[in-house]
Formats: structure tokens, C-alpha cells, sequence
């Protein structure tokens, strides 16, 4: 029996542990298990280890995606730039950590980019953020990080004008909110300056439509959720697990 997991704390969202199930059934994959493993801190990681001998692979999400990484053994390119990791892949003894957000990010974002989306807005700094990151540095996109501090590099909300909003046609949503349950909340962004040429990508998937989509949807905006993205990362994650 082969025991594929997800470490976080706590693990009610997750979505993992569905999907695989479902996968396992419809493709007819035999002698494989996926289960949450909820850990209150990185400290408990070795533990689970020695618990789940049998464990091929593991996914990682808030919020141990930064922690993990001295408990490695190597990371992929992707990974190390990043210093995030959201899967580990154990094979003849060693535990690899990869970084497959970022698979699914830039394949659900391609489909959606026009030749005007050279300049993107990331709002939030954390893991998933450095993924986008990576993503939009491969393909050229210049980047500016928004949060509520200003810090190196990172503007606030509340500087963001008419011109700044026009010159950044991509906004990348990766902080939490507008998650279920908090659906009644959305990034302070100025969003009567978006318009027909703005794509708005939300990595949250709950809810489907995120206020932060509806406002950008009502001014014209494209607009994209995180589910694909999910579904792609997890796909990655499977492949990863079973490369020989």
C-alpha cells in the first residue's frame, strides 16, 4: 500500500484528499491511499514520518510551505529560487521538494494573456506569492507586490492610482482574502479605474467568484479562480510521486 498525504494545520479546507480519492477510483488506481495529515507544528514532521513508513509522497500547504524546507534532503530549480514547497517526493531514502504551484499557475494563466499584459500587480507577499512570481519572471512579465505595509519593493493599497492601475493590466490576487467564509471581503484596491483590459486571477477557489472577481467582472475585466490551478498542481504532484 502505497500512503500519499497533505500536512497543514488545521486541514479543514483542504481540497486534496477529495481529489485524490476521486482519482483513484476513476482511473482505477489500486493499493493507494491519500489522508490529512494535521500537524500543530513542523516540529511534529519527523514524527509523522517514523508513524507513516509507507508514506511515496506528500503535499504541503499553509503553514509549512516555507517551514519544511530544512527537513529536506535537495529541492528542484523551481523550488529552491522559490523557497516554497507545497510537495515532497520520497524515493530511495531521500525527500525532494518541489514546487508544483507553479506548475499550475502558469499553465491555467497562459490561456488567458493577451500581448498588453506586460506589467502585473501580486497582492500578498507570501508562499503562493513567490510562485506567482517565479511564474511571471519566466514568461516576462514585470511585476510590482502589493500589500497593506509598504516595505523594499512592495507598495501599498493606498498608493495605487488611475496610472498605476493603467499600467498594470494583470492583477494577481494571492493573499486570502475573500475566502470562505469571509466572502464579504476583497483586496482595497481602486477598482472603478479596472477596465476591458485588465485580467483579475484569484488564487482562491472558494468561493467560485470571489468579490475581489465580481468588482473586476463588473468593470469588464476578465477574470479567473484558483480551482484549475489546484487541479493542475495536484495532477503535477501525481506525476512527480510516480516518476521513475
Amino acid at each position: 500500500m502505497k500512503v500519499y498525504g497533505l500536512i497543514g494545520y488545521p486541514l479543514s479546507h483542504s481540497f486534496s484528499k477529495g481529489f485524490f480519492a476521486e482519482k483513484f477510483q476513476r482511473e482505477g488506481i489500486q493499493q493507494c491511499v491519500y489522508e490529512n495529515f494535521p500537524i500543530p507544528t513542523i516540529a511534529d514532521f519527523p514524527g509523522l514520518l517514523q508513524a507513516q513508513p509507507q508514506l511515496s509522497g506528500l503535499n504541503v500547504t499553509i503553514p509549512y510551505k516555507e517551514a519544511i524546507l530544512p527537513f529536506l534532503d535537495e529541492l528542484s530549480p523551481a523550488a529552491a529560487k522559490i523557497k516554497a514547497v507545497n510537495c515532497i517526493r520520497f524515493h530511495d531514502g531521500r525527500k525532494t521538494g518541489y514546487n508544483t504551484d507553479v506548475i499550475g499557475f502558469k499553465k491555467s494563466l497562459l490561456p488567458f494573456l493577451q500581448p498588453h499584459h506586460t506589467r502585473a500587480l501580486v497582492l500578498g507577499t507570501g508562499g503562493a506569492a513567490k510562485a506567482v512570481m517565479y511564474v511571471l519572471e519566466e514568461l516576462g512579465i514585470a511585476y510590482t507586490l502589493v500589500s497593506r505595509t509598504a516595505a523594499d519593493g512592495v507598495v501599498t493599497y493606498a498608493s495605487l492610482d488611475a496610472a498605476m492601475m493603467a499600467a498594470h493590466t494583470l492583477i494577481v490576487n494571492t493573499s486570502p482574502l475573500g475566502m470562505y467564509p469571509d466572502v464579504d471581503k476583497a483586496p482595497p484596491l481602486p477598482y472603478e479605474c479596472l477596465s476591458s483590459q485588465h485580467l483579475l486571477y484569484d488564487l482562491i477557489y472558494n468561493p467560485e467568484k470571489t468579490l475581489f472577481l465580481q468588482k473586476g467582472a463588473a468593470r469588464g475585466a476578465a477574470v479567473k479562480n484558483g480551482h484549475e490551478m489546484l487541479i493542475l498542481q495536484a495532477e503535477a504532484s501525481w506525476d512527480i510521486w510516480n516518476d521513475q
